[in-house]
């Protein structure tokens, strides 16, 4: 019990550093743009969803959430969420921003349907900014660059299943080797 209150406390105070880290959108996809091997998918993927501010918590549990947004070709076509979970040894909380390539239109498709999940295996690439750790679907490292826009990649990417993910950690320290996978959401924009 007393592990679950000291979690819920520590998601409490990572909530107001994440919204004092927020960007928007324009700002985090041009930060993308910038940073090492990520600028490369953007003339090549189908499309992508962008989430400015990522916040994750935790203590033996995690979690994390974030809300983001859906491009087609370049055009916002809708809003997602994403909610992670995890188990086992953790401690802290940081703040990042993701971005998520579609290679073609059938990922892109799989990705708004609807529901859709990432499962533990999945790795993203972490883009180092500033002295930071990684954050990932899939443990932690550490780097360090310059700034942001001084930013590269911690490791080689690559689609997997039409699918590549990149984070550039904002802010905070967290130290896990964790069980975790991540859920997201998906609403068409609604015609105005």
């Amino acid at each position: 019990m007393r592990a679950i209150r000291t979690f819920l406390m520590m998601t409490a105070l990572l909530v107001p550093a994440a919204v004092a880290l927020g960007a928007s959108y324009p700002d985090t996809i041009n930060l993308f743009k910038n940073a090492g091997e990520s600028a490369e998918y953007f003339p090549k993927s189908y499309g992508y969803a962008v989430f400015p501010t990522i916040g994750k918590g935790g203590l033996v549990v995690g979690a994390a959430h974030g809300d983001g947004r859906v491009y087609e070709h370049g055009k916002y076509v809708g809003d997602t969420s994403m909610t992670q979970l995890s188990v086992g040894f953790q401690a802290g909380g940081q703040a990042y921003s993701q971005i998520i390539f579609f290679e073609d239109k059938r990922a892109f498709d799989e990705f708004t349907n609807g529901n859709f999940e990432f499962g533990a295996g999945v790795s993203a690439v972490a883009i180092t900014a500033a002295a930071s750790g990684t954050a990932g679907t899939t443990g932690a490292s550490s780097g360090a660059s310059a700034g942001k826009k001084d930013a590269t990649t911690a490791s080689a990417g690559g689609y997997y299943k039409g699918m590549a993910v990149f984070t550039i950690v904002k802010g905070g320290a967290m130290y896990e080797a964790a069980l975790q996978g991540q859920k997201f959401s998906y609403k068409p924009r609604s015609a105005s």
